[in-house]
């Protein structure tokens, strides 16, 4: 039996090898070979120390007031609303500081608004917690809601185009948002229709007004004239900084997201280092890179039910013509997901390049590598760099590229996928195939390296369809079948 068992086993391997050699050569160009793709890969990486020298943390000036002096209390039920807000205000006079949360738990009812060079740092054993009265999170604020800029609910930490900006400590934001994550999320589809219309039709940003359906910008008492006065269901995230430089985000513990919980948009100079971040109920993504250039996220543990950590750059017709993303640095990181560990879209639409990931743990994960989006997006993605990605469990395709992703309103603007470069993946099960690679037929997937990957148990056989020069070198997968 083992013999047996041995000979199924050579018999598959050679099979595979012999099917991923014959695809070098159906689809390799002259200009795209091994060597040239080793030497891409290696100019590649070696723009990683340049990226590096451009992420810095902010430093502040030495002011330092603590919550529970001004009258802050973490006994569970006073809130503190106030109380961060006057902290704020109180450093900024000074040119800045540090607000420290001591122990204890603190109620927040309404959002905490960053101005610049603030850093908020809590405590071990601190809880900061809000509120899940929607009313709450009013006057609605400008904001991008999965990749369509709008006006909404504010989200529950929140800063607009400021400099200089830090959130640390051992302790835990908690969102609480878990029933209001769920509860809203049946209540959505309408309006998430006529969002994404908006966006197709390119309606004036200060005309989408959601939150409570009113919007006063001249700041005269009076809705400005493009609102329903309607209710709205769209959540707002947990941290959402917008349009803002010099950023940390390190140590603290965030769960419970009524949304997408850690959301930088059209940001620079961004580190998201060493954060636990633990699932929610629905849509409760752990970092959303949005539009933002030279970040960093390391040493993070992340267990979400959606995905880990998404690398985007806005959504159809309203992000071309804003900025994309690019240089971006991911590594070392733990991740745990029920939809994708690492994945960039399905909003990337601005355009995503230059993103550096090595060096993850894939606990368990539906897809280990994702790239998706639908052919509403237009936009492209390029010059991806992979390396040392240990995968534990991929309950579907370990590796995916997917032009089908669901929201797809029927347009016909094909993404561009091109320059992948995937080396040192180990994955010790796949419940389905390895790699599973669609594109379109008038806009081919083209110019991916894999290699030196092994795949100790797999289900299925790889998928490839409307690709060019796939270069799979040193593939090892033990198929089951």
């Amino acid at each position: 039996m083992k013999s047996n068992n041995k000979k199924k086993y050579l018999f598959c391997v050679i099979l595979l090898i012999g099917i991923c050699c014959a695809y070098i050569i159906f689809a390799q160009s002259p200009s795209f070979t091994v060597k040239y793709a080793k030497e891409y890969e290696a100019k590649g990486w070696g723009q990683v120390p340049q990226i590096l020298n451009q992420i810095k943390p902010p430093t502040f000036p030495t002011n330092i007031l603590t919550l529970t002096d001004l009258g802050g209390k973490g006994d569970g039920h006073t809130d503190n609303r106030k109380v961060f807000h006057d902290a704020i205000n109180m450093l900024v006079k000074k040119g800045g500081g540090k607000i420290i949360v001591p122990q204890g738990d603190y109620l927040v009812n309404g959002p905490i608004v960053f101005k610049n060079n603030i850093h908020i740092e809590i405590k071990k054993n601190a809880r900061v917690f809000f509120t899940t009265n929607a009313e709450k999170y009013l006057p609605s604020v400008k904001q991008r809601w999965e990749g369509i800029v709008i006006y909404n609910y504010s989200p529950l930490i929140y800063g607009y185009q400021l400099t200089n900006i830090a959130i640390t400590g051992e302790g835990v934001i908690d969102g609480n948002a878990v029933d209001w994550s769920r509860n809203w999320h049946a209540l959505q589809s309408a309006d998430v229709a006529k969002l994404r219309q908006m966006g197709n039709d390119l309606v004036p940003e200060e005309k989408r007004v959601f939150g409570n359906g009113f919007l006063d910008l001249n700041g005269d008492g009076k809705d400005d004239g493009y609102s329903d006065g309607k209710l709205h269901f769209l959540r707002p995230p947990l941290i959402q900084f917008y349009e803002c430089k010099n950023i940390l985000i390190k140590d603290v513990t965030i769960k419970n997201s009524p949304f997408w919980t850690t959301h930088p948009v059209f940001c620079k100079n961004v580190t998201l280092q060493n954060l636990t971040i633990n699932k929610s109920a629905y849509n409760d993504d752990g970092i959303d890179v949005d539009s933002c250039e030279y970040v960093l996220i390391e040493g993070c543990n992340i267990k979400t039910g959606d995905d880990n950590i998404a690398v985007k750059a806005g959504r159809d017709q309203d992000a071309w013509g804003r900025p994309g993303t690019k240089n971006i640095i991911i590594r070392n990181n733990r991740l745990s997901s029920g939809a994708n560990a690492l994945c960039i879209g399905s909003e990337m639409s601005g355009g995503v390049s230059n993103v550096f990931i090595q060096s993850n743990i894939v606990i368990r994960a539906k897809h280990a590598l994702c790239f998706k989006c639908n052919l509403d997006r237009g936009g492209y993605v390029k010059n991806i760099f992979i390396k040392n990605i240990n995968v534990k469990l991929s309950d579907s395709a370990m590796f995916i590229f997917r032009t089908d992703y669901h929201g797809y309103r029927g347009n016909h603007f094909p993404p561009k996928f091109n320059n992948f470069y995937v080396s040192g993946i180990t994955c010790r099960q796949v419940n389905e195939m390895p790699f599973k690679i669609i594109g379109v037929k008038d806009s081919l997937i083209q110019r991916i390296y894999l290699n030196n990957i092994k795949v100790d148990k797999a289900m299925k056989k790889s998928f490839f369809k409307y690709t060019k020069n796939i270069i799979l070198n040193n593939i090892t997968v033990k198929n089951n079948k």
